[in-house]
């Protein structure tokens, strides 16, 4: 922690006082408990421009390109990049796309994914075709230029991205990049709570229960 940090919080009040004293009677030493509130603050930051959509709104923009972000979302699912959704059969040479998978890689209600795949059919980016598997299934597939629209999005995407990792150290990236992999499994473990975090919890819920209903929503 910093010295500017350590002072701050030396002078000013800690509004965190309470969680920390979960965490410590939780087992949680204090370093822990400082760096996970100091990561939520830099993924609650993250999360609010990630919601706002900007990058995704700024490759539109740039791009010249007149489809919304729900439409580039199903473009994008359609496409199936590797690695980026958890469907781990959706890089194999034989995977098909079908209005169901879109819904499933997207997390968005079935009717949605159909309603947005129906538009882009209609705009020549999506076309509908008989699956090899089954011929009584149908399936999405990119038109090429919603290939070449996907392509441009994503090369906009690594662009900004690598421009900005360009300023990083080869060491830098190398101790970043399975950090960040094993930090992302983090809210994997929100519902395998340690004996310790589920006493915790346990007393959260209850001193919550003497609240007045017309306060919990």
């Amino acid at each position: 922690m910093s010295t500017a940090r350590n002072l701050e919080r030396a002078i000013m009040p800690d509004k965190d006082a309470r969680i920390r004293d979960h965490l410590r009677r939780a087992g949680i030493d204090e370093a822990s408990a400082q760096a996970a509130i100091e990561i939520d603050v830099a993924l609650q930051k993250w999360r609010r421009r990630v919601m706002k959509r900007e990058l995704g709104q700024r490759a539109l923009a740039d791009l010249g390109l007149s489809i919304d972000l729900a439409q580039l979302d199903v473009l994008l699912a359609v496409r199936a990049p590797e690695g980026e959704f958890d469907d781990a059969a959706a890089c194999a040479e034989d995977a098909e796309t079908m209005v169901s998978t879109v819904a499933a890689r997207l997390r968005i209600d079935p009717s949605r994914a159909s309603r947005i795949a129906s538009d882009l059919i209609r705009m020549g980016l999506i076309r509908r075709a008989v699956s090899q598997q089954d011929a009584r299934r149908s399936v999405l597939e990119l038109t090429p230029p919603g290939a070449e629209i996907v392509s441009a999005v994503r090369a906009y995407k690594f662009l900004v991205l690598g421009s900005f990792l360009r300023d990083w150290s080869a060491e830098e990236i190398a101790l970043f990049l399975p950090l960040l992999d094993r930090f992302s499994a983090w809210s994997d473990r929100a519902v395998q709570h340690s004996p310790e975090v589920a006493e915790r919890v346990a007393e959260l819920r209850k001193a919550l229960a003497v609240l007045p209903a017309e306060n919990l929503g």
